[in-house]
């Protein structure tokens, strides 16, 4: 069974907060880590853009990427929220097990 760490931002902790414990409540995550003030530089609508956000990264299992997707761009206040599936391919043992354990 593969695992994967899911890349999001928010744009306030509170946002974040309320999309990682969604995940973790709904066993779509086993952890999430919230790293706030995080500053972003991107294209947007023809223009260079700059904003302070914060970083949602949760582990879980690949089969959840589009359930999760789908949960996350529905609570989420960004018309184009980034949400990004990095693949796990290695770590300690006991920890990918409790990814494994802890997500449905």
């Amino acid at each position: 069974m593969s695992l994967c760490i899911i890349y999001i931002t928010a744009p306030s902790l509170e946002e974040a907060e309320i999309i990682g414990r969604h995940l973790v409540s709904k066993r779509l995550a086993a952890c999430v880590n919230i790293i706030n003030n995080m500053e972003s530089i991107y294209h947007w609508e023809g223009k260079v853009e700059t904003a302070s956000e914060v970083i949602v990264i949760a582990k879980t299992k690949e089969a959840l990427i589009d359930e999760i997707t789908e949960s996350v761009k529905s609570i989420h206040s960004y018309k184009c929220p980034a949400i990004m599936a990095l693949p796990i391919i290695g770590g300690s043992d006991t920890f990918l097990d409790y990814i494994r354990s802890e997500t449905k």
